[in-house]
């Protein structure tokens, strides 16, 4: 079992140089068998002064994702805005991240239901979700080794395992590929390289992943936009628009701000406050 750091990918951590510095971020490969359906588990630690509070911001990404807490755990869906963590004391918190797409396979109902919103294990999984619940947040509390929690977590989903789905695996390509290409902007790039029609992408989009494909598109451009400016960005905002595929400046900085929270001007300032 390993770990990445946290610092290979922004992953969505809006202005990750300074967020870095407040929190540690590890991640951890599933199990062979959980790899068809999961990305990765991951653990947030922080231990912050008594008298600090950090807001870390974050932009969404495509995925569901199960969330230890301290306060509790749950499965949540896609987020289609920008959520904002409060962070103080000594504390962490654990999930896992399936890959896109993968969490149908175990909910067997369209992902879109669960868009902006949350179940329980047991909605979920299927089982007693209070005795799960309270041996991943004892845990979590008892600052027991990434080992145990992901062993826990692993045993849960292992008990209702579903049969592998090819269109996951499709639908991760096609993600893979809207993320590593800064020049993807629109819907029909993406059927004439994966020779799909239009309502069959939105159609699968809605059911597996819970957003359209549009939504991700631009929600990469974004992110792309972000890291960009957290690097230290000095051009213009129309020449970073039009590099990202949005067709004017104002394009540009209205969908920044319905994401972002902020104009590119206002985040930019941020790295210097």
């Amino acid at each position: 079992m390993s770990s990445s750091p946290s610092q290979t990918a922004s992953m969505g951590i809006l202005q990750a140089p300074e967020a870095f510095n407040k929190f540690r971020l590890r991640r951890f490969a599933p199990s062979e068998a959980l790899a068809p359906f999961v990305m990765h588990h991951w653990i947030v630690e922080w231990d912050l002064p008594e008298d600090e509070v950090f807001l870390q911001d974050n932009i969404p990404n495509p995925c569901v994702n199960l969330v230890a807490e301290f306060a509790g755990s749950a499965v949540y869906g896609v987020s289609s805005r920008k959520y904002t963590k409060r962070l103080s004391g000594k504390e962490r918190a654990y999930g896992v991240k399936f890959r896109p797409g993968g969490f149908y396979p175990f909910a067997g109902k369209p992902i879109s239901e669960l868009t902006d919103g949350s179940m329980t294990f047991a909605e979920a999984f299927g089982m007693d979700n209070d005795s799960m619940n309270a041996k991943l947040t004892e845990a979590l509390r008892s600052d027991q080794p990434a080992e145990t929690l992901i062993a826990l977590t692993e045993t849960m989903l292992m008990s209702c395992l579903p049969h592998p789905d090819e269109t996951v695996d499709r639908l991760v390509d096609i993600i893979r590929f809207i993320q590593s290409d800064r020049t993807v902007s629109s819907v029909e790039q993406l059927t004439r390289n994966f020779d799909i029609g239009v309502r069959t992408l939105q159609r699968l989009f809605s059911k597996y992943v819970g957003v359209s494909p549009k939504w991700v598109i631009q929600l990469y451009r974004l992110q792309n936009a972000a890291e960009t400016l957290d690097a230290g960005y000095k051009g213009s905002w129309a020449s970073l628009g039009a590099e990202l595929g949005f067709y004017d400046q104002s394009h540009f900085i209205r969908s920044f701000k319905a994401m972002i929270g902020k104009t590119p001007e206002e985040y930019a300032a941020g790295h210097s406050l």
